[in-house]
């Protein structure tokens, strides 16, 4: 009895992969809540009958600063932690990875719901497939940076320029404010659909909890 609990013990082991450590966790849970709010909020200010609004308009500036400053060194700490540890090769894009961005494409466009295999299945060494890693990479190196320097930049106007060809600076600031805001928010809810595809219900969730990873 006993050698049957333990083979079963090390077949659920063996199905599985350590690939979030805490602090990539903790990170993760606080990107979320802190993006949350970022939204709430910046929904509250743009939509919100001026008389009366969802959200008393001076709190709703107080915390959608606050959660932009926060954001801000959470990004910071990411990205140290990013280059002192080995989490940091996940995001490395190597020759030839657009073709396999094109056949993972395929795979969600159409052999996804044929039965077919994922192409680029995780591993201890890859935990993200090729249009993962384009995603994240274009969130955080590029998406991330805009939308907090935009922010920071509303934040302080008199640091912006007054004109950019012609048109107002301030204006265009806060369009592309707004627009990296509409983008990550997309991204997203692209994200929790993606992350609901498993064959155990929850399981991906559950992964960023306990940090294993189910095949």
């Amino acid at each position: 009895m006993l050698s049957y609990f333990e083979s079963q013990k090390r077949k659920t082991m063996a199905n599985k992969l350590y690939l979030y450590p805490i602090w990539l966790r903790i990170w993760h849970m606080v990107n979320a809540l802190l993006f949350l709010a970022l939204v709430l909020t910046g929904l509250s200010m743009q939509y919100s009958p001026v008389d009366d609004p969802f959200i008393e308009f001076q709190t709703v500036i107080s915390v959608h600063n606050i959660a932009g400053i926060l954001l801000i060194l959470s990004y910071v700490f990411f990205l140290i932690s990013n280059s002192l540890t080995s989490n940091g090769k996940h995001y490395v894009i190597k020759k030839g990875f657009m073709k396999k961005v094109i056949k993972q494409g395929r795979y969600y466009a159409y052999g996804m719901f044929k039965g077919e295999k994922a192409p680029y299945p995780i591993t201890k060494d890859d935990k993200f497939n090729p249009l993962q890693k384009l995603s994240y990479v274009g969130v955080i190196y590029f998406l991330l940076p805009v939308l907090m320097i935009t922010g920071l930049a509303l934040l302080y106007p008199e640091f912006i320029i007054h004109k950019i060809f012609g048109l107002n600076g301030t204006m265009l600031t806060a369009l592309l404010h707004m627009l990296m805001g509409f983008v990550l928010t997309l991204f997203l809810l692209i994200h929790l659909y993606f992350a609901s595809l498993s064959e155990k219900k929850f399981a991906n969730f559950k992964s960023m909890i306990t940090g294993w990873h189910e095949h």
